[in-house]
């Protein structure tokens, strides 16, 4: 008698090894054996689930991060800015004290003032990403061993 590939015939009864449904005897024949098998699967693929769940939050929280972490960046890249400019203001005022500080001045306090703009903005980007850790997963996982206490205490 030939088998099929990717199955087993044991004592009469089919079972799958590859990935799918197990065909399993009515609820009350299984064996010791065929339950354990059938929890570990079930096991396996709610820890591979988690995990995908996990990897997903993770990636979402460090994008947002990542586009907060830029703006404080971007921040202090004109703040650099602004204070050069307001050290040439002071510079030009001590010196000349004519228009050129001024001029000078004007843009200094401006890139100052869009580097406060865009460190808030960064700020609130990190505040929304909240807690590192992927609650999402969490969540499920507890769910998760609630269900599996529960099957356990029927």
């Amino acid at each position: 008698m030939s088998q099929p590939t990717g199955s087993t015939r044991v004592d009469d009864l089919s079972v799958s090894t590859g990935p799918g449904p197990v065909t399993t005897p009515a609820r009350g024949d299984e064996s010791v054996g065929q339950l354990v098998s059938q929890l570990t699967e079930t096991v396996s693929h709610l820890v591979r689930d988690e995990v995908q769940l996990a990897k997903m939050d993770l990636a979402e929280k460090g994008k947002k991060a990542g586009i907060g972490i830029g703006m404080f960046s971007a921040a202090g890249l004109l703040a650099f800015f602004g204070f050069g400019a307001l050290v040439t203001t002071a510079i030009l005022a001590l010196s000349l004290a004519v228009d050129a500080w001024l001029a000078a001045l004007i843009v200094g306090v401006l890139l100052i003032a869009v580097a406060v703009v865009v460190g808030l903005l960064g700020k609130k980007e990190v505040q929304q990403v909240g807690s590192p850790v992927p609650e999402a997963a969490v969540d499920s996982v507890k769910q998760d061993v609630a269900a599996a206490k529960e099957g356990f205490h029927r």
